[in-house]
């Protein structure tokens, strides 16, 4: 144990006495005795998990994007149950001619549209082209419209089954295009699939690039893909599991599989680097596992549980999509943590020194305090004022656009112009008018459909009102569709929604296709701030029992929060007002995708916190040894500094191989992500937060006496 600094006055209570192995050192001990045991429970585990996962793109659902308890999604129900399934979920198939649709050849691909759909059990209903309705004025256009006989996410899949049969009956002149909001999101979730799982191609060699180079070795480096494929298949096993109980979108395996290999990366990293440097000081393999674990094991678990904390509060949001996304990431980092925790000490303590094998000629396999970031530890020390304000002005610059970020449902750009959706939107457009994809659905109770009629009929902001069908069943509901004058992505259309639920009668109900994206977008604006503040209160709560200290973990939730403000900012300036969009490939829409505040924010501050718990952790640590704020500043860098630069360097590799992708939504979040890690890496973890800990001292670590006998008492040094 280092001697205590001369005039270093009281201590608080704990520091420099020495304790043996916690709870995790133990279970590190253990699994590093019983390597072959762990290996074989975690070969089952996986085994009986893996055999679900190749089912794993075919099993998820593809929609739950709806706001649930919304009036939109009300009308959809309700269509779907009295109105022959004439729900915004159908499928609604264009039929465009050179000649009018009452030609006999037009009429016979009509009718081969017709037997199509006839043909596929989710498909109710087949309503045949109506003229007035769903006849083009010019008499060239025709919608087929198919209900919708099944859920949501069976009708996604109906529609991935049936477009390109449909799209193979276009001919001599006849062209036939599937659209509507299922085909929508059939079309959406398959060219974000593929985009995304290029990405992850090509960061494959960047990330082992890296790797190699920060663990020095080829075994070790080859320790991150263990814990990836393990904690991968096993989730990916699991969610297909859970999909038998409830709908899981098909994007959290997606997201799984990211946050799988980046958190994987960064855990291994710590763990590994850290059992290195102890194998040097130990007498065998076994000790350096129980120290590693009882040091940076403990960071890791906080960590582990801090992402999965964060991420939780997404589930405030009432949308099965985002719900299911955010558990999908939960799980996945559960069974990263897992491994982590068994895994990778039973391989470690099973290794010993082979874990430096196939070494880099110039790596010393024992050196685990890095003397680049120790003495770039040093120099914040003398001149904190100078780098920390330097790193702040930057960071503030960045987080003052946030104040002007505008929120909206992705348009039907976010799809290549060839997809079925968006060539059938635009025939629509062309022959109705640019609000038809859009046309809202009025339910309301027969006896006031004359009333509610009249009312639309004078309603500013609708192109068409049709008149009210009753509903077959004799349910004694009637439905009024109206055609607004805006199309779906215009701004003016949420304004004419809002106009119409507050004229019509209170029995009235207003939905469609375009209004449940409406809902959605502003039940995701009402929810951001409550799910920001509680990601903030979780943090704070989970630093301070980690920390015992309420200033620095204060301070490390405010630094995490600025510099996600600073990610939204940078967001605001290239996705809003489209700077650099010619350079990434993209066409701004005017907005940031609505779900970003909530999901992006969770996602980007579980990774700030991440860091954030790498870096404090060991400097409480350095101070419980010695009670030097200069060492628990300076040790901290010298012992993570390399870990986080490294991990930074593997996650921003990944999300930034995103920004090819061509579909927006993926090149969001890829360029979101990536300045969020960039920043948060080099600016907050490696700068700022280190100068926070230089001006505050032993401040930093004080804690009232009333707050420590409340708080377990967690601690990371070993002895």
């Amino acid at each position: 144990m280092s001697s205590l600094p001369p005039n270093a006055g009281p201590l608080p209570p704990g520091v420099g006495v020495a304790h043996g192995p916690g709870p995790l050192g133990r279970l590190g001990a253990w699994a590093a005795g019983h390597t072959k045991l762990v290996l074989l429970t975690w070969l089952v585990a996986v085994a009986a998990l893996g055999v679900f996962a190749p089912q794993v793109n075919s099993a998820l659902s593809g929609a739950g994007w709806q706001a649930n308890g919304s009036e939109s999604v009300r009308v959809r129900e309700l269509a779907r149950e009295h109105f022959g399934g004439n729900a915004s979920s159908a499928l609604q198939v264009v039929v465009s001619a050179d000649r009018q649709v009452t030609d006999p050849s037009v009429r016979r691909v009509i009718a081969e549209v017709v037997r199509e759909l006839e043909a596929d059990d989710r498909v109710s209903e087949v309503i045949r082209p109506r003229p007035g309705a769903t006849v083009g004025p010019d008499g060239r256009t025709a919608i087929v419209l198919g209900g919708a006989a099944a859920d949501t996410n069976d009708m996604v899949r109906a529609a991935d089954d049936l477009k390109e049969p449909l799209e193979d009956l276009s001919r001599n002149g006849i062209t036939v295009h599937a659209t509507g909001s299922s085909v929508l999101w059939s079309d959406f979730n398959e060219a974000n699939h593929d985009a995304m799982i290029r990405a992850e191609v090509l960061s494959w060699p960047v990330t082992l690039a890296v790797m190699v180079l920060a663990f020095g070795s080829l075994v070790a480096a080859g320790l991150p893909l263990l814990l990836t494929l393990a904690g991968l298949v096993a989730s990916a096993g699991c969610l297909v599991l859970l999909n038998e109980l409830t709908p899981i979108s098909v994007w959290a395996m997606n997201f799984a599989m990211m946050f799988a290999l980046a958190l994987g990366i960064d855990y291994a990293l710590f763990l590994v680097m850290r059992f290195r440097g102890a194998l040097s000081r130990a007498d065998t393999p076994v000790r350096a596992v129980t120290e590693t674990m009882d040091t940076a094991g403990k960071a890791v678990l906080l960590s582990g549980i801090t992402v999965v904390i964060s991420l939780s509060a997404v589930m405030l949001v009432p949308a099965p999509a985002f719900r299911s996304m955010a558990g999908g990431i939960m799980l996945a980092v559960l069974f990263v943590l897992a491994a982590t925790l068994t895994l990778l000490p039973a391989v470690l303590g099973g290794l010993g020194h082979r874990v430096n094998a196939v070494a880099l000629p110039w790596v010393k396999a024992g050196e685990h305090r890095s003397p680049v970031f120790a003495a770039w530890g040093e120099r914040l020390w003398r001149r904190p004022l100078l780098y920390g304000a330097a790193s702040l002005a930057v960071l503030v610059a960045l987080a003052v656009p946030v104040f002007g970020l505008r929120t909206a449902m992705p348009s039907i750009t976010v799809v290549d112009e060839d997809a079925s959706a968006r060539a059938g939107y635009a025939a629509v457009s062309e022959a109705f008018g640019p609000g038809a994809p859009g046309t809202l659905q009025v339910i309301t109770p027969s006896a006031r459909a004359g009333d509610t009629a009249a009312l639309l009929e004078r309603a500013p902001g609708l192109a068409a009102v049709m008149p009210a069908q009753p509903a077959p069943d004799g349910s004694g509901l009637s439905m009024i569709q109206a055609v607004p004058e805006a199309g779906p992505s215009d701004p003016a259309l949420g304004g004419t929604l809002d106009e119409l639920r507050a004229t019509l009668p209170e029995e009235a109900l207003v939905g469609g296709a375009a209004a449940e994206n409406l809902d959605l977008q502003k039940l995701l604006s009402d929810k951001a701030p409550l799910v920001i503040g509680v990601v903030l209160v979780l943090g704070f709560a989970l630093l301070l029992l980690a920390l015992q200290a309420p200033l620095i973990s204060a301070l490390g939730t405010l630094a995490s929060l600025l510099s996600t403000g600073a990610a939204f900012g940078a967001a605001r300036l290239i996705f809003q007002e489209g700077w650099g969009a010619g350079l990434l490939g993209f066409t701004s829409q005017g907005f940031l995708d609505a779900w970003a505040p909530v999901f992006f924010f969770a996602m980007i501050f579980a990774i700030a916190m991440d860091y954030t718990v790498f870096l404090l952790s060991s400097a409480k640590e350095h101070f419980e040894r010695s009670g030097d704020s200069r060492d628990a500043m300076v040790g901290s860098l010298a012992h993570s500094g390399r870990v986080i630069f490294a991990a930074a360097g593997v996650m921003v590799a990944v999300f930034f191989t995103f920004a090819l992708a061509k579909p927006l939504p993926p090149k969001e979040m890829g360029i979101v992500l990536g300045i969020a890690v960039l920043l948060d890496a080099l600016l907050v973890r490696l700068v700022l937060l280190p100068v926070l800990l230089r001006l505050t001292g032993r401040a930093a670590w004080w804690s009232p006496a009333w707050l420590r006998r409340i708080l377990p008492d967690v601690r990371f040094a070993h002895d």
